[in-house]
């Protein structure tokens, strides 16, 4: 059965690789980091562990099972999760558990699971802006037709999550930015986006419900020498982690700050990786996302239909960058947020949405390995740009 399921894994090898690797180092990083947490609540490390496994297991099932569905069925699916997204955001806001001031998060009936509304919001909008500008190419430049729409979608989405995660939906709102570009929007037409992006953004940091955070983080980022100890107590914290880490490291499971981090299995977690596997550790893991959207690119620039190289465009965009802003909060050159690194920070249900976004792009790489081979040809599911579903 093992052997089938590798033999049917297609796409790029390397990306296969880079998965195995950061999900690998992930297990290493959480069972380490969670030792603390356990403790305090009387349960052994493993317990979390093998939570974080199954979900490890399952990101990667979705990613499997993703991968082999022809990335054209994507464009009508985007549809139907932009008609989920909106409303679900809405009741996130309204209806949502409340943690740390901030409502992101509803409770999945039956299984008492929670996960993060905007985690969705990301596939749906990247997957539904590629299908959009794909569509409508011929009238890109016709405002009522196309610009209307694209933009219209990139606000809602961006104003229904700053509410409650401003630094996600400034990442978002940027590959949607990057998407707008490569779409060849025009230059007028991205500008004024982005000023109605502006418009939006300072009304959530001045009159939005988490105003007071925002502000204090951006206080403690720029002042940290005027601001109260315990606004700047995580930042320091990890700051002592990569001090203390040296270019060796101290060894898997060594770390001291874990004891002191807030969150050092999710928002911190690539301190602890330099506490414990040092410099050179740190560099590795960067590299290995660098390497992630390199062989990205490649899918880019090899794909030969639009709607493909959009797709795994916006999601590798949307992936690096959210890992690069984990590692720079967790550095130091950012204000702190909360965003984890995509496959190596403990997450339920965030796990298994970026494993879908790679099993998308998987899916894209797949599509053009076929069209480099006749012999995989015969398999193809569809002719054309995107089905008749979209």
């Amino acid at each position: 059965m093992v052997q089938n399921l590798i033999k049917n894994a297609k796409g790029d090898r390397w990306i296969w690789i880079i998965v195995i690797l950061l999900s690998t180092w992930s297990l290493l990083a959480v069972y380490s980091a969670t030792g603390t947490i356990a403790y305090k609540k009387g349960v052994g490390s493993e317990q979390f562990l093998i939570k974080h496994l199954v979900m490890i297991v399952g990101g990667l099932a979705l990613m499997y099972f993703s991968h082999l569905l022809d990335y054209r069925y994507y464009a009508g699916i985007s549809k139907i999760l932009m008609v989920i997204t909106i409303p679900l955001l809405l009741y996130t806001l309204i209806f949502g558990a409340n943690v740390n001031d901030a409502s992101r998060w509803v409770t999945i009936p039956v299984i008492n699971q929670t996960f993060q509304t905007s985690d969705l919001a990301k596939l749906a909008l990247i997957t539904f802006l590629a299908r959009t500008l794909t569509k409508k190419q011929e009238t890109i430049k016709d405002v009522k037709k196309a610009f209307i729409p694209i933009m219209g979608s990139v606000c809602v989405v961006f104003i229904l999550i700053a509410l409650a995660n401003l630094s996600t939906a400034l990442m978002l709102f940027g590959v949607s930015i990057l998407l707008l570009i490569i779409g060849r929007i025009s230059v007028r037409q991205i500008l004024t986006v982005c000023l109605a992006g502006l418009i939006l953004l300072t009304g959530v940091v001045l009159l939005g419900p988490r105003r007071k955070t925002y502000i204090s983080r951006i206080e403690a980022f720029v002042y940290p020498e005027n601001v109260n100890p315990d606004k700047s107590f995580q930042s320091n914290q990890s700051k002592i982690a990569l001090a203390t880490g040296g270019i060796f490291g101290k060894g898997p499971g060594n770390s001291i700050q874990r004891n002191f981090l807030p969150h050092p299995y999710s928002d911190f977690i690539y301190a602890l990786i330099i506490e414990e596997y040092g410099l050179i550790g740190g560099i590795i893991l960067a590299m290995l996302y660098l390497a992630f959207l390199y062989r990205c690119i490649l899918i880019v620039t090899q794909s030969p239909k639009a709607f493909g190289a959009l797709l795994a465009a916006g999601l590798s965009f949307s992936l690096t960058i959210q890992a690069f802003a984990n590692m720079a909060v967790a550095v130091g050159l950012g204000p702190v947020t909360g965003v984890p690194l995509p496959l190596v920070s403990m997450g339920g249900t965030s796990i298994l949405f970026t494993s879908v976004a790679f099993g998308i792009i998987l899916s894209v790489s797949r599509d053009i390995e076929k069209k480099n081979d006749p012999e995989k040809k015969k398999d193809k599911i569809v002719v054309g740009e995107i089905p008749a579903m979209a």
